[in-house]
């Protein structure tokens, strides 16, 4: 299931090269969801039988953090900026909101940038 409908999840969650259009960010947040979801049963089910299981998937939910950022930092990418522009995302609400526009909402750049050309959308 590395691809599925032309999404390369390997180079979506593992790489901070390169651009990628909204809907593969649309994709990954999904997907990042689904995870933290999934996890959350988990924890609470392991957390019923005993409770310090429960800390283990909150060590295992850390690992998140790396995917990610690396889709952010395409999707920062694709708009033109840095991908430490996640950063961004600790400023309360505000930074959230920001992200939402510029990530989310925002078309990608038409022009090729310093990371690239401007991603092409798979068929579906």
């Amino acid at each position: 299931m590395e691809k599925l409908k032309g999404i390369d999840f390997k180079y979506l969650f593992l790489s901070y090269e390169g651009r990628i259009g909204r809907r593969d960010f649309w994709i990954s947040v999904a997907v990042m969801l689904a995870v933290g979801v999934v996890m959350s049963i988990v924890s609470s089910i392991l957390g019923a039988i005993y409770a310090p299981l429960a800390y283990i998937v909150s060590v295992v939910s850390l690992a998140t953090i790396y995917p990610a950022c690396a889709a952010y930092a395409k999707r920062w990418h694709d708009r033109g900026k840095s991908g430490w522009w996640t950063l961004v995302a600790l400023v309360p609400l505000a930074g959230i909101l920001y992200m939402i526009w510029e990530l989310g909402i925002q078309p990608s750049i038409e022009q090729s940038n310093a990371w690239g050309e401007k991603p092409v959308p798979a068929a579906i």
